[in-house]
């Protein structure tokens, strides 16, 4: 019995795990069930597979259905000119083939001839409606705006569509059901209808079981962000978890949201509720582990190894019992597998993460993401043949991922048709909305290669345009900040302290702006058998966060830098202490570390005020190749410190603060820091090694020079220029855009306005606080009172120090005073568990037992979780 016309009705259903199950059941093929079994493979994302069937067939040899399922296949794996080579020649035999003509109309639609491939699709529809087609041409009307025909047509494919139903299996008849929903919202969203979809989203929720419910609010919200409307997408998610609390999806689509648009700490805390709602072990859960972990991992969180091993052991518990079925078990444990290998990558372990790696590929061959992690390691560890392989290899699997993966490793394409296929790929709305940022980016070094010096600039500007709209970069808010640093750090702050900070040479700070060279100055440093590389580290900026949270901790309304003044010689030994021992565990034998963090330039005064001895080089560049390099590059702190790169103005007003900062430091420390230019490293690399080597103190060593080659991890924007020797085509890069530096040049020559600086307060002696806190342990009550009102003389709101001073008076007899005082620091600092319990005693003491006792039940209900349900709440509906 001839088989084909089932097994073309399972891909025509699109069952094709069926179709996969039937063909192999069918073995030995004859040439069109190998056909349909490549597209079976292809379908299911397995696309070497698919390769593996086609390779011993001769086309020729096909009939025209054969012919037209195998320009399916080939369509799927990217090969639209073949796909259409194939559908063009079977035409000239069946010019009335309905399925032939759908297919030729993918393949119009995939070149953007939108006119031909509506004709293509309506003249299969006429031939022998399909419910594939009709949603296909519904798509179409959407993307050109034709809302009317959309309409029409929807009306026409639903009546098709109920007379069809009956004829599908379940769960595929669901899907279209689906679909239809899905291009229901899609017609409105292009009519900017939002009102209509919403109200059709209301009458579906009476109508639709609430998975069904809560699965066309993410289809919504996805809808919603590929069109950049991302506060309306969350709003959608919020919306379903007022209804159904306990959709684990809509938790996790709202955290991945959050991510898109810099919000980490909010995606972690919305995935963090999902778990506790999941509690048992499941595939649904499990991914939410992942997905926490990896979102960790990108965040340079130390929770990212901890999560990722936990993601893992959940995995191996899995049982085919837990809701799982062996498919998906395998799968989950591949992807905590990978998740792990990524955190040990993030934390240093390199050997871990690569036998993680290639674990998993040694037990799933050719699995995209961890070809990618791998090749990423080996990139960043200097192993670029390496790397290279694994990446032509992810280019068979996930083309537009392998080719993006060669890009940055700058192994370009070398045919328009690629390029031109992943312009295409990079304009497919996603979550980052309606083009894929990232992508583009790297499609503009392509054509910068090229010397297609407009192209490239013009895919950088669409680039920017997409990013900045998902920014919260404030540039007057920077300058602004930039203004506080200089006004804290002033000459009389190490005047009045003299001899604070940690004598040690150990730390050397490299800086500069982004691209100016810091990576290339750090590796040849490195090359010196006394210093290590340590690459970007995160001490400093560490050291602030620790400085914001005691602030916060004690409520003094204070963060950095108005609380340097407060800084103690016991408190900078113990934060210094703590960073040598950090740097001495990343080379024991080593005389100098190199943080080469490049916006430690807004941090010298901090540097100078815990290490006054410490090496400072500041590296600086043509300020328009720095801005050139960084409008084309795709930075992973876009969301952070790095948002000014995707405006060519911020960037110049970025350029003047790094200029107007750096003339503060060399005023206050002046012949301390080391300044090298770019340029002059390429031109006299000799000299200017030597000009560092002396600087920091040590002998000249030869091997310096041979930075190249030097076998230590990279994991900077520039990790693929120093496995190169030096090259001078980076140098006035500038020129090929100079046509498009007006808004640079304008941003970096405005005047520097700020406002002036009138609420930082400067205490006279540091740790006012600390030690009122000592006096008050030792019982010295009168010499703690005299510290705290000299700390609330110039900070009446602190909360710690109120708190104390209340105490202190308790302790004395003053009751009311005292409680006033412990009540006005309590208001500030709630979760302060022990505060609360001294002013219940307090109240007690008074008398008050009113207040004693609603401040238990407030208290009763925090300590059985309510504060923290409240954060995550908060972070939900915020």
């Amino acid at each position: 019995m001839n088989s084909l016309p089932l097994l073309r009705r399972l891909a025509e259903q699109r069952q094709f795990e069926s179709l996969l199950e039937a063909c192999d059941a069918a073995a030995p093929h004859n040439p069109g069930e190998q056909v349909l079994l490549a597209l079976a493979y292809a379908h299911l994302g397995e696309a070497q597979a698919a390769r593996d069937c086609l390779e011993s067939l001769d086309p020729k040899e096909l009939d025209v259905d054969a012919r037209v399922d195998l320009a399916a296949v080939q369509l799927l794996l990217g090969n639209v000119d073949e796909a259409m080579r194939l559908l063009e020649a079977a035409r000239a035999e069946a010019p009335g083939h309905a399925l032939l003509l759908a297919r030729l109309g993918a393949c119009r639609w995939q070149q953007q001839d939108l006119a031909a491939a509506q004709a293509l699709y309506e003249q299969s529809l006429a031939l022998q409606p399909r419910i594939l087609v009709f949603e296909q041409l519904l798509r179409m009307h959407v993307q050109r705006g034709a809302l009317e025909q959309g309409e029409l047509l929807l009306t026409r494919t639903e009546a098709f569509w109920e007379m069809e139903r009956a004829q599908w299996p379940q769960s595929q008849a669901l899907w279209h059901d689906q679909q239809l929903r899905g291009l229901r919202l899609e017609l409105c969203l292009a009519a900017d209808d939002l009102a209509a979809a919403d109200a059709w989203l209301d009458r579906q929720q009476a109508q639709l079981s609430e998975q069904d419910w809560c699965a066309l609010l993410q289809g919504y919200a996805l809808r919603l962000a590929e069109r950049g409307q991302h506060a309306a997408a969350e709003d959608a998610l919020r919306r379903g978890l007022k209804h159904h609390p306990e959709q684990l999806p809509l938790y996790q689509q709202l955290a991945e949201l959050a991510m898109v648009q810099g919000r980490p700490g909010q995606a972690m805390a919305l995935l963090h509720r999902a778990l506790r709602l999941a509690p048992q072990p499941t595939p649904q859960r499990l991914v939410l582990k992942i997905k926490l972990a990896g979102i960790a991992s990108q965040a340079h969180s130390p929770l990212a190894l901890e999560l990722a091993s936990q993601a893992l052991e959940e995995a191996q518990a899995l049982q085919p019992g837990d809701d799982a079925t062996p498919e998906q078990i395998t799968q989950g444990r591949a992807q905590a597998q990978v998740a792990l290998a990524g955190a040990q990558a993030q934390e240093q372990q390199h050997a871990e993460a690569e036998a993680g790696y290639l674990q998993v590929l040694q037990d799933h061959p050719g699995l995209p993401a961890a070809l990618q992690g791998l090749g990423h390691l080996y990139l960043q560890c200097g192993r670029i043949d390496e790397a290279l392989a694994l990446f032509e290899e992810l280019k068979l699997q996930d083309p537009v991922r392998g080719h993006a993966a060669l890009i940055g490793a700058r192994r370009f394409p070398e045919d328009d048709a690629t390029l031109q296929r992943l312009e295409l790929d990079a304009r497919r709305p996603g979550p980052e909305g309606p083009v894929q940022p990232s992508l583009l980016l790297q499609l503009a070094a392509a054509w910068e290669k090229r010397k297609d010096y407009a192209k490239a600039f013009a895919l950088a500007d669409e680039a920017s345009a997409a990013n900045r709209r998902l920014l919260r970069y404030d540039p007057a808010a920077h300058r602004q900040a930039c203004a506080r640093i200089r006004h804290a750090f002033s000459r009389s702050l190490y005047e009045h302290r003299p001899g604070l900070g940690n004598p040690s040479t150990l730390p050397v700070f490299v800086l500069g702006m982004p691209r100016s060279g810091t990576t290339l100055v750090e590796q040849i440093l490195a090359g010196h058998s006394q210093i290590h590389g340590a690459g970007e580290l995160g001490l400093i900026p560490g050291v602030i966060a620790g400085l914001e949270r005691w602030e916060r901790h004690a409520g003094s309304g204070r963060g950095f830098p108005d609380c340097v003044d407060d800084l103690s010689a016991q408190v900078v030994d113990g934060i210094t202490a703590n960073l040598l021992k950090e740097l001495q565990d990343y080379a024991p034998g080593a005389r100098h570390v190199v943080d080469k963090l490049p916006h430690n330039f807004e941090n010298v005064g901090l540097i100078k005020l815990l290490f006054p001895k410490a090496r400072i080089v500041s590296v600086r560049r043509d300020p328009r190749d720095i801005a050139i390099s960084n409008y084309f590059t795709d930075f992973a702190a876009k969301h952070g410190g790095l948002g000014y790169s995707y405006d060519l103005g911020w960037i110049g007003e970025q350029l003047a603060d790094h200029n107007l900062l750096m003339h503060h430091w060399n005023q206050l420390f002046p012949g301390e820091m080391l300044e090298v230019r770019y340029e002059d490293v390429l031109e006299h690399p000799e000299r200017e090694a030597r000009r560092m080597l002396d600087y920091i103190g040590v002998a000249w060593e030869p091997e310096v020079l041979n930075f190249s080659e030097l076998q230590r991890p990279v994991k900077t924007a520039s990790v693929w220029q120093v496995r190169q020797p030096l090259y001078q085509s980076s140098k006035a890069k500038w020129e090929h855009y100079q046509e498009h530096l007006g808004p640079l040049i304008r941003g970096t020559n405005a005047p520097i306005r700020w406002e002036p600086i009138t609420d930082m307060v400067a205490l006279p002696v540091p740790g006012l606080l600390e030690n009122a806190v000592a006096l008050y342990r030792d019982e010295q009550l009168d010499e703690a009172e005299q510290d705290l009102l000299q700390l609330l003389h110039h900070l009446p709101e602190h909360a710690a120090g109120n708190f104390m001073l209340g105490l202190i008076y308790v302790r004395k007899g003053h009751l009311q005073e005292g409680i006033a005082r412990m009540e006005q620091g309590f208001a500030r600092c709630r979760w302060n568990a022990d505060w609360r319990r001294d002013l219940i005693q307090a109240y007690e003491l008074a008398g008050q037992q009113d207040k004693a006792d609603a401040l238990k039940s407030r208290g009763a209900g925090r300590e059985q979780g309510e504060a923290v349900e409240q954060d995550t709440v908060g972070e939900i509906e915020c």
